[in-house]
């Protein structure tokens, strides 16, 4: 008896199991039915603006690196060996001070036997000449002995030019800020032997579109500032305007700064001409910015299919954003939308 109700005991078990397992899989069916259908290629809906130029006005800012109003290399026009270097590093120099000297012995005592023959020559010259009176010589041999002590005067302003040279003068007046050379090397023509730089008067050159280049005169006077001394300005002027402009139509514009002013060559400065600027830049709006202005990209839309683009970004000028990179004018930009967008991804335009 107990055996036939373990039996039917089992059989029950496994037809509740049976019954469940068949349950759980219709379930997975019909969940499976219900479940609504996703299209991948869905488009999204979006809105649009137009990559287009737009005028800035602003002050008319440019900025640079300070120069030295004149740099000079000190060169030895004639070899030679160094006997004596009259500068060091940092050492105020004036133009035509002598630098450097180079052994010109030989070149002396050259000089005194040619002058020595020029002394002879110069009283045959005076015999001919009397001889040529009485007759008692050819005109022919008058103009050889004249021949022969007018090049011995070349001779002699020559060899006084190499003596000169040997003295290898400042070029300019200024500080000494390399030395190339000590005493007892020998140096050969064009060699150079350290560089001076005239800083009492500095320089900037900018670069200065040409909607802007043509409100601007020789001498006007600018302010410059320098990020180093922040609330102070320094007056410089207008020396220099190019008179001709480059493929992007900008225009080399030279800014002097005058002496005692502190700053020194290589500063980043910006100059201030103290009037407004009216630019054409391309500008996008702001929210077409997919992340943030770290991290610039938008997406273009092209047919009907969302391309994402990296750009570069310029100036922020609230709503919009300069675009120096990446976009053209004319092309279509997403403003609203990209959260739900991925590169290839279609898209619906809506307004």
């Amino acid at each position: 008896m107990k055996k036939t109700t373990l039996v039917i005991v089992a059989v029950l078990l496994g037809v509740t199991a049976l019954i469940g397992f068949r349950l759980a899989s219709n379930k997975e069916k019909i969940d499976e039915q219900n479940k609504p259908v996703v299209n991948a290629n869905a488009a999204i809906p979006v809105t649009v603006a137009q990559v287009a130029e737009g005028t800035v006005s602003q002050q008319l800012v440019k900025t640079g690196n300070l120069i030295p109003y004149r740099e000079a290399d000190i060169t030895a026009t004639t070899a030679g060996k160094v006997t004596r270097v009259n500068f060091n590093l940092g050492s105020q120099v004036k133009q035509g001070a002598t630098l450097v000297q180079l052994d010109n012995r030989l070149k002396e005592l050259s000089l005194e036997a040619t002058e020595l023959n020029i002394n002879k020559l110069k009283k045959d010259v005076t015999r001919y000449n009397t001889l040529l009176a009485g007759n008692a010589t050819t005109e022919l041999q008058v103009n050889d002995v004249k021949f022969n002590y007018e090049n011995a005067v070349n001779q002699a302003e020559q060899i006084k030019k190499q003596i000169q040279d040997a003295n290898v003068k400042a070029p300019i007046s200024g500080q000494i800020v390399k030395k190339n050379i000590e005493p007892g090397e020998f140096v050969g023509a064009g060699t150079v032997l350290g560089t001076v730089l005239d800083v009492a008067r500095l320089k900037v050159q900018v670069l200065v579109n040409e909607s802007d280049v043509y409100k601007i005169r020789m001498g006007q006077a600018v302010k410059v500032s320098a990020d180093v001394f922040p609330g102070r300005t320094f007056t410089g002027n207008v020396t220099y305007i190019s008179p001709q402009g480059s493929d992007e139509h900008n225009y080399p514009v030279e800014v002097t700064i005058g002496s005692n002013n502190n700053l020194k060559a290589g500063t980043f400065v910006n100059v201030d001409f103290s009037q407004k600027s009216n630019q054409q830049t391309l500008q996008i709006p702001r929210a077409a910015l997919a992340e943030s202005i770290k991290n610039p990209y938008v997406y273009v839309v092209e047919g009907n299919v969302a391309r994402r683009r990296s750009i570069q970004v310029g100036r922020d000028f609230g709503d919009t954003v300069e675009v120096l990179g990446g976009l053209n004018a004319g092309d279509t930009v997403v403003t609203t939308g990209q959260l739900n967008l991925t590169d290839g991804k279609p898209v619906q335009v809506t307004k």
